[in-house]
């Protein structure tokens, strides 16, 4: 379609937007499609009632430690779970449901995996392909993690013009290390692994150590990669879309990772997120450490939904108080679904109910 423009409208998107109005960005394909900008005279988050399954969610991740993570919402695209663990799990286990993707929230220890030992620590990414055989050590605990399984293959996002060394070089990826554990299990010692497939489980018990792979090969491995190493892309005068920060993806779903930044320095640009209801992905965002800039009341190990559809975006005061602002603190992981994502019924009684409300906070 054809560019066109009506009535009261800056030159620029996100910058010089008129005084006493809001810009919305409504576009298609996440924020890769066709788009128009709307300027209005009240946030379209300032509702006083909303009611329905659009209804944006928020939750304080918080589950009963166990061996095995905790499912929060899934739909075709991505699964997401809690994975809480206070001591190192006494089996392996394999997904033959798709890859894996833990982020790290709390805790230190080790991946022990097929690929060797990978020893892990707050705002790390491991990647585990479809079909690999590993277990958690707990070093210093509760080790809390994000998990995101994906039936399609897990992949670094694609960088475009930026080329292959932006937002972070291939060669800060750590892969593991073939390391002989220190063991002393009696003689007669089983080992259990459980494999996954279709949402069920099947036990396999073996009479001697399962990881005994001593040398590997190839394209196809587990990985790691720790936000320290991310470097976002930014634009001194004009605020950039949540896409320039895709870190992964597989499919229907991309995982993108907000780190630290400096923040736009013209004083016309805008210096928050934009509103914007997102029609083509749900977007869930789950905070790890830092200042929330954008909003008041997020705390590390919330997480956040909000369903295509459905505006979101700062709150009002947040405009105003960017202003004084040259940075940004705020580490967190978004994932976006091209398909809906499904709530588990067990995550109302972690949910925070008045959250689709605190828009209307200043």
């Amino acid at each position: 379609m054809y560019l066109n423009s009506k009535g009261k409208v800056p030159r620029q998107a996100h910058v010089g937007i008129p005084e006493g109005l809001c810009e919305e960005e409504h576009g298609r394909n996440g924020f890769a499609g066709p788009v128009s900008h709307l300027y209005r005279s009240h946030p379209p988050t300032g509702w006083v009632r909303i009611d329905g399954p659009l209804r944006p969610r928020a939750f304080m991740c918080q589950s009963p430690a166990s061996a095995d993570p905790v499912l929060m919402m899934h739909s075709p695209d991505a699964s997401l779970y809690l994975s809480h663990l206070t001591e190192t799990m006494r089996y392996f286990v394999r997904d033959s449901d798709g890859d894996a993707v833990y982020f790290v929230h709390r805790g230190t220890g080790r991946f022990e995996t097929d690929y060797g030992m990978l020893p892990y620590e707050p705002g790390d990414y491991v990647t585990i392909p479809k079909g690999t055989t590993f277990r958690i050590h707990v070093d210093s605990g509760p080790a809390v993690s994000l998990m995101i399984e994906t039936p399609e293959a897990i992949a670094l996002a694609e960088r475009g013009p930026l080329g292959q060394h932006a937002l972070f070089d291939k060669g800060v990826l750590v892969a593991p290390e073939l390391t002989t554990l220190e063991r002393s299990e009696p003689e007669g010692t089983e080992w259990e692994v459980r494999i996954k497939r279709q949402g069920s489980w099947t036990r396999v018990v073996y009479p001697f150590y399962p990881m005994d792979v001593v040398g590997w090969k190839g394209d196809l491995w587990v990985a790691k990669l720790n936000v320290r190493d991310f470097r976002p892309v930014t634009s001194p005068r004009y605020h950039l879309p949540p896409s320039v920060h895709g870190t992964f993806q597989a499919g229907g779903c991309l995982i993108s990772t907000f780190a630290p930044r400096p923040l736009e320095t013209d004083p016309e640009a805008l210096r928050v997120p934009f509103y914007h209801r997102n029609m083509d992905y749900d977007e869930v965002l789950f905070y790890h450490d830092g200042d929330f800039f954008s909003r008041a009341g997020i705390q590390p190990g919330m997480l956040t939904l909000h369903p295509q559809g459905i505006h979101h975006g700062p709150q009002p005061n947040a405009v105003e108080a960017s202003k004084a602002k040259t940075h940004t603190t705020e580490v967190a992981v978004m994932i976006e679904s091209k398909r809906p994502f499904t709530v588990d019924k067990g995550m109302e009684a972690i949910e925070i109910k008045d959250y689709a409300l605190s828009w209307s906070h200043r």
